[in-house]
């Protein structure tokens, strides 16, 4: 006995019990009885770590549970034990990473790449980066998703869910953009060279609001490889999981997936593991 309570800390005895729901009582019992401290200790990880991953609606990998383990509950742990316990107890996440190589090509015509793959911002509302996806649904086949990402927070600030893929698509998730946000200085709002972004509307729209339009290469995915990774997120995440038989249902979902959980639940690695809102909130402060 004494043994056990000197080798773990009080505020693991609290977490291994509340954990397994059980009394400090039944705790003392099982160390007792030769229940070793790794077994107990192990024990109450693997529960956290179901509880985590079922949190995140089994969305989070072995990063980022440990990440939680060691900053939330305080305990001491590496990414590799988690991810051993996991892969005993056939816990993974259910997204998957595919890559798709595809070969440079040199940008054309007048849509000059003013980003230039240089993804990183110094403040909000400096680079924007924007894209188009597609999401079926059984009532009218394929429907198309919209989005426009602030890339110093990685929140998604415009969005616009549509039974056709126009002009008028990638505008109102433009105006959903800012109206979210508002425009203080001038900024890169980056895209594909889709005929929706290189439309007359939408070009008049950047010159209105003095905005900088920037374009991929054609057949380039990397140009825009934060929004490429948002289109995987989304699929690997929410929409891969899912059948979607009305335009309503797929737009509920998609609402409650971007809305609330990427931007106010979901954990980025990129932003010291804090969700975007939180990121903009502490950066703010």
């Amino acid at each position: 006995m004494m043994f056990m309570e000197n080798n773990i800390k009080e505020f693991e005895i609290k977490i291994m019990c509340d954990t397994l729901e059980i009394s400090r009582s039944s705790f003392y019992y099982y160390c007792e009885h030769n229940i070793s401290e790794r077994k107990l200790k192990d024990k109450a990880i693997l529960d956290l770590i179901k509880t985590i991953w079922l949190k995140s609606h089994k969305r989070y990998g072995a990063p980022k549970i440990t990440y939680i383990l060691r900053n939330r509950y305080n305990i001491t742990v590496s990414r590799r034990k988690v991810q051993k316990i996991m892969q005993v107890n056939k816990i993974s996440s259910i997204t998957k990473k595919s890559y798709r190589p595809k070969r440079d090509k040199p940008n054309e015509g007048i849509f000059n790449n003013l980003l230039n793959r240089n993804f990183k911002a110094c403040q909000i509302n400096e680079k924007w980066v924007s894209d188009i996806t597609y999401i079926n649904t059984l009532e009218y086949g394929w429907c198309y998703l919209a989005t426009i990402m602030d890339l110093y927070s990685k929140r998604l600030i415009g969005w616009k869910f549509s039974k056709r893929m126009t002009a008028e698509l990638v505008e109102d998730a433009l105006y959903n953009a800012l109206e979210t946000r508002g425009l203080t200085n001038r900024i890169i709002l980056h895209s594909d060279q889709g005929s929706q972004y290189t439309s007359e509307l939408y070009r008049k729209i950047g010159e209105e609001y003095n905005i900088n339009l920037s374009y991929s290469s054609k057949g380039c995915p990397y140009d825009n490889a934060p929004m490429e990774s948002f289109n995987a997120i989304i699929k690997t995440e929410l929409v891969n999981h899912t059948v979607y038989e009305t335009f309503d249902q797929a737009y509920y979902s998609i609402f409650q997936f971007i809305e609330k959980w990427y931007n106010r639940e979901r954990m980025h690695g990129s932003i010291n593991y804090m969700t975007p809102v939180e990121f903009e909130t502490v950066i703010q402060a």
